[in-house]
């Protein structure tokens, strides 16, 4: 827990990990991220294949793949384009989707041993960033559910229940909603895996879209100064 910063901050702070501990009284493991073959390659897939896209959609395209047997980035890289694109389809914006997958195929056949080993998660997030469709959601993604790296990963749910019942304001940078959420929690792969499965669980089970359901709490009072 960061020391100093005022009584409100302390109290969003514990907040945050308390909220996660309702979430996993509620609705127990969530054994993310779903992956068929439990291989990296199929998750960096789903991250890249699931933006802008339900996840159910996702599925098809990655069931498509597996009947096509383009399931490793050599693979992606040998398939033709069109054939690559119609096995994507259902996940929408096929064609530069199969640009991502592709330039993602190139760059970790090279170096996918980095990722699993390097220490430099600033750098490792950095190289992800700098590569054709990958943005902070879709690498923190990756580095979390594919490397099993502890970077908490920011999506529209986490932003909804941050701004309705953690006491936090709208408009904060994905870099700085991050932060306050990795300060309040401790530095752990399996926790930040969990929190952010939890947290798309109870978007779609209570805090939706149109309004908090039966399970939401009562939005927290406390806000960080300074954001």
């Amino acid at each position: 827990m960061p020391k100093g910063g005022g009584c409100s901050t302390i109290i969003t702070l514990m907040t945050i990990y308390s909220f996660y501990q309702q979430l996993y009284d509620w609705y127990g493991p969530q054994q993310w991220w779903p992956c068929r073959s439990g291989q990296p390659w199929e998750i960096i897939c789903g991250s890249i294949l699931t933006q802008n896209c339900a996840w159910s959609n996702v599925e098809k395209a990655l069931d498509n793949l597996r009947q096509e047997q383009v399931c490793s980035p050599q693979a992606v890289l040998a398939a033709a384009p069109d054939r690559l694109e119609a096995a994507i389809r259902p996940a929408g914006f096929f064609r530069q989707k199969r640009a991502y997958l592709q330039s993602a195929a190139e760059f970790f056949l090279t170096h996918a041993e980095e990722y699993r080993c390097s220490t430099d998660l600033a750098g490792l997030r950095l190289r992800l960033l700098a590569l054709k469709g990958i943005g902070p959601e879709t690498a923190d993604s990756i580095l979390l559910y594919a490397f099993q790296r502890a970077v908490f990963v920011i999506d529209a749910y986490t932003r909804r229940v941050a701004r309705r019942h953690l006491g936090l304001p709208d408009g904060l940078s994905y870099d700085r909603l991050q932060a306050i959420f990795q300060a309040a929690l401790p530095q752990d792969v399996q926790l930040y895996n969990e929190y952010h499965a939890l947290i798309v669980r109870f978007c779609k089970d209570s805090c939706r879209k149109s309004g908090c359901g039966e399970r939401c709490p009562q939005p927290a009072a406390a806000i960080i100064p300074g954001l």
